[in-house]
């Protein structure tokens, strides 16, 4: 069975996003003092789940910027694939620095944030609706909860709680759209973004 471009994109970034998932899940698990609402998803990187949880997200980071790499092939939207190739790049910065490097961690971690929800309301450019729309109100959901983490606003979730408010819409578009390419037919295209 040969994969199409697409399809190789739908698989790196399913496989990346389920896989960051899950590690982090792990991660959270092997540290019984650690608070879902307040600590940091970074602190996993430095507690006693680092080594699964910075494994896991440099993986999420590789297979990210495999996914724009294919997405552009397919595609040819520049646009989206620079998107998709920041949020991978920050993804890869954030186990590689992780909290003990203080202010380049903060730096790659809104790097991965921000363009984590821009590639999924850029991604609109590729897909058809209803999933389209999906992925436009998953993309500004986390840039709004990212804009209310900036300013610590955390409306009673704790800054764990509103960080992962921030995460995990763009968690849910990454594996969500990893599926839809996998699956996608060439009938299925949305025309090739100009």
């Amino acid at each position: 069975m040969r994969l199409e471009d697409r399809q190789w994109a739908g698989l790196f970034l399913l496989a990346g996003t389920t896989q960051f998932a899950i590690g982090m899940i792990i991660a959270e698990a092997v540290d019984p003092s650690y608070s879902v609402s307040t600590n940091y998803i970074s602190d996993l990187g430095v507690r006693a789940g680092a080594p699964v949880f910075n494994t896991s997200i440099i993986l999420l980071g590789i297979t990210i910027l495999a996914t724009s790499w294919f997405i552009f092939r397919e595609f040819k939207d520049r646009f989206l694939m620079i998107a998709v190739l920041l949020a991978g790049v920050g993804a890869v910065g954030v186990g590689v620095f992780t909290e003990a490097f203080g202010f380049l961690h903060t730096i790659v971690s809104f790097i991965t944030f921000l363009f984590a929800g821009l590639s999924a309301i850029l991604a609109f450019r590729i897909l058809r609706p209803p999933f389209s729309y999906v992925s436009v109100l998953l993309g500004v959901g986390s840039l709004a909860a990212l804009g209310l983490y900036v300013s610590k606003n955390f409306l009673g979730l704790g800054n764990g709680g509103m960080e992962r408010m921030v995460a995990y819409p763009v968690l849910t578009w990454g594996i969500g759209f990893g599926g839809y390419l996998l699956g996608m037919s060439h009938s299925q295209r949305a025309p090739a973004a100009t």
